[in-house]
């Protein structure tokens, strides 16, 4: 694939212009719930908004991935009636504000950011428009463009995944993951975590399960933006390595540890933080309804190559990718 066709498939950066902050007689209170801890999304949110002057009152909330949790903050927060509930994920999104034919917070707006797919996993009906006051920043790169970086490194006919079947956004990525490579002739090979009698997913048979799909066919293993894989991504990444199978990251918590991750298409968190704060920044102090904010995604993705990992896989990326890949 030639450089400026990949480019042309990651996008230029663009930010709109900002809105005019108007005195607030009194701070905005915003309800923030998180799902595992502070992450760099938001600490760009209240940079931007610190920047940008616009006086908040933040009351925290974390679930540490617990929809017990969730539930507790969505009737706190329809209690406290804050001018804006900010959400982190998927779980915490469908959590508080629930599905768009199923609501949860009345008219309390929201802003959400880290949600991969909102709607295949039915926060919206559409990006523009929603026909709710919910809205926020989607990170993940188009399945196309991650497929065609991928094969900008090294081609293949069979991609692997491990996902969490509890969890909405992990299968909404995969239904999407499995028409992108319908459309270039390639097929999908899965595996699922192991899950408990109710459901939810353990860490049990994660060697036996990459060996699978290695032995399955498997040339590359699709590292989802599942919290539950990111929990256990030293164990998942160091199977794959053990297999021989080259991993590619769809988030940029995924490729940042010490975990052997050998690529990545990813959106930058702190970026993240910074669009959905001024998503908020409209509802606030532009007085825009949320349902007139639309969903969207940054523009410009990083394709990152870790070399140390490439080394010791023998899995050298081709030298074209030096005029746009970031290595590390």
């Amino acid at each position: 694939m030639k450089r400026r066709e990949l480019l042309a498939a990651l996008g230029a950066a663009t930010l709109a212009a900002r809105v005019p902050v108007a005195a607030a007689a009194r701070p905005y209170r915003l309800f923030m719930v998180t799902w595992r801890g502070m992450t760099d999304v938001e600490k760009g949110f209240q940079a931007y908004l610190e920047q940008r002057g616009v006086p908040v009152e933040y009351t925290w909330r974390d679930a540490a991935q617990s929809p017990r949790r969730v539930a507790e903050f969505q009737r706190e927060a329809r209690e406290m009636h804050p001018d804006l509930v900010y959400t982190w994920g998927t779980s915490a999104t469908l959590g508080m504000a629930g599905t768009y034919d199923a609501p949860r917070l009345g008219s309390i707006p929201v802003v959400f950011a880290l949600v991969a797919d909102p709607v295949g996993s039915r926060i919206v009906p559409r990006l523009s428009n929603q026909g709710r006051d919910v809205t926020g920043v989607y990170h993940v790169a188009p399945v196309g463009a991650q497929l065609e970086a991928i094969r900008a490194y090294r081609r293949f006919t069979r991609m692997g995944v491990l996902y969490n079947p509890a969890e909405p956004n992990s299968l909404a990525v995969v239904e999407e993951l499995k028409g992108g490579l319908g459309r270039i002739g390639a097929k999908l090979v899965e595996a699922r975590f192991a899950t408990a009698a109710d459901g939810q997913p353990l860490a049990d048979g994660i060697e036996e399960r990459i060996a699978r799909l290695k032995t399955d066919g498997a040339e590359w293993l699709y590292l989802g933006p599942d919290t539950f894989l990111y929990t256990n991504l030293t164990k998942v990444a160091a199977a794959a390595k053990g297999e021989g199978l080259p991993t590619f990251a769809t988030t940029e918590s995924l490729i940042d540890t010490p975990a052997p991750v050998l690529a990545g298409l990813v959106s930058r968190y702190r970026a993240i933080g910074e669009f959905a704060a001024y998503k908020a920044e409209q509802i606030l102090a532009g007085h825009k309804h949320a349902r007139d904010v639309p969903v969207e995604t940054l523009s410009r993705f990083a394709f990152i190559v870790r070399v140390d990992v490439a080394k010791a896989l023998g899995f050298l990326p081709p030298i074209t990718l030096l005029n746009y890949a970031e290595f590390r």
